[in-house]
């Protein structure tokens, strides 16, 4: 006897074909997906003794659709967490077991939430931080004491000699002078993991292009690790997920570092921008619509670059993104609700201890923007706003007037 659950199933597909195509309508009506599953006959029936073709099935005498429901969500579930545990089990993807000491390059709050994280996870591995002042990891973080095992400390050879992994987390625009001067003590071999996000700005290099270069070293293995993350929460040890896309470059594998690394890098300028609407108090639909459209220009110049559609929308991409843009712990965004709040921008920077990386990044944007032929309206208002050449009202004026409908910026081509 086959039992029939229906279910609500919304299509996509708009029904109104005169809207343009970035507004997607649902039908008024849902139509249902049909889902059939098979029980086992009663021991007693006989298969030859069919219905007749015209007449209805015998109904069940207690349906009880819940059930049914939660029984599918269940199985699905279970499935799941065994694929899960299978992966994991096989993966082994837990590093740490046969690593002995990590080296960390800077000592900024990333860094250093950081740096505990990983001596958290493994009491007898040497933690050693690589700082121009051994103190300043204790400033960001007054109410937490660092694990035992991590070590500051200003001497680059002590700090990277024997080291497994190397966490890098100087500021982008301070990176290649920095590796440029600790370089003789770098192995070769030593894997390097880039928490840093960003573009140089006179060059437009990526991390992945500033490390080997500056170690003079193209071999140098190289990971860039991104996603929803917040040096606090870290410290909090609150759940996270970061996403590590690996590359080689000493080959040419299909690890999208481009896409993770330029996520990384355009989310801080998008962050400033939420931050500015969130200072004028433009309301929620206004951060919607704003972020939104900053999304589609990362994806945009990102894609581009060469960067995977689905890196963008993945963890390391939209993840990262909207915990940056909505989230008061993010350095960039508190620059951009002062903005909208009037603040000069030199006041701002002159009150912080940390480095908002957006500011500078945007600049390199609208460069890399021009360069691909990329149109991001969103991007680019920020970018003179921090200039200096647009007020926060006139550039949401201005970004309220884009041409909409069939009009619209829908695929970031030039003008």
């Amino acid at each position: 006897m086959a039992a029939v659950l229906e279910a609500p199933f919304f299509s996509s597909k708009p029904h109104n074909t005169n809207l343009p195509s970035k507004f997607h309508t649902f039908p008024s009506k849902p139509t249902f997906l049909t889902l059939r599953y098979t029980h086992s006959c009663a021991a007693n029936a006989s298969p030859s003794q069919d219905p007749h073709p015209n007449s209805d099935p015998d109904p069940d005498p207690d349906p009880d659709p819940t059930r049914d429901r939660r029984r599918i969500v269940r199985v699905a579930w279970q499935k799941l967490v065994r694929w899960s545990r299978s992966w994991r089990s096989k993966a082994n993807t837990d590093v740490l077991q046969r690593t002995n000491k990590v080296v960390v390059l800077g000592g900024g709050s990333f860094g250093t939430a950081m740096a505990a994280h990983v001596a958290n996870r493994k009491a007898e591995l040497e933690v050693k931080m690589l700082v121009r002042d051994p103190q300043v990891c204790f400033k960001y973080f007054p109410d937490h004491r660092l694990p035992e095992n991590v070590v500051a400390t200003t001497d680059a050879k002590s700090a990277l000699l024997g080291a497994d992994y190397c966490l890098h987390a100087v500021p982008v625009q301070f990176s290649a002078s920095f590796l440029e001067s600790v370089a003789e003590y770098v192995d070769p071999g030593l894997p390097f993991i880039s928490l840093s996000k960003g573009l140089e700005l006179n060059t437009l290099r990526m991390m992945a292009q500033i490390i080997p270069q500056a170690l003079r070293n193209p071999r140098q293995p190289f990971v860039a690790l991104s996603g929803p993350s917040f040096a606090l929460e870290l410290m909090d040890k609150l759940p996270t997920d970061i996403g590590a896309n690996v590359q080689l470059v000493i080959s040419d594998n299909s690890s999208d570092v481009t896409g993770v690394e330029i996520a990384g890098a355009l989310k801080n300028v998008l962050a400033i921008a939420a931050g500015i609407v969130e200072g004028m108090n433009l309301g929620n639909n206004s951060m919607a619509a704003l972020v939104s459209q900053g999304c589609s220009e990362i994806r945009w110049l990102a894609t581009k670059m060469g960067a995977k559609p689905t890196t963008i929308t993945g963890l390391s991409g939209t993840g990262d993104i909207m915990l940056t843009c909505f989230v008061n712990l993010s350095r960039n965004r508190t620059v951009g609700v002062r903005l909208g709040s009037g603040e000069k921008l030199e006041n701002i920077l002159n009150s912080m201890n940390q480095v908002a990386e957006g500011i500078s990044t945007a600049g390199a944007v609208i460069a890399l923007a021009q360069k691909y032929n990329v149109k991001m309206p969103v991007l680019t208002a920020v970018a003179r706003i921090i200039d200096n050449e647009l007020t926060p009202k006139k550039a949401v004026f201005e970004l309220m007037s884009l041409p909409q409908g069939s009009h619209s910026l829908t695929s970031g081509g030039s003008i």
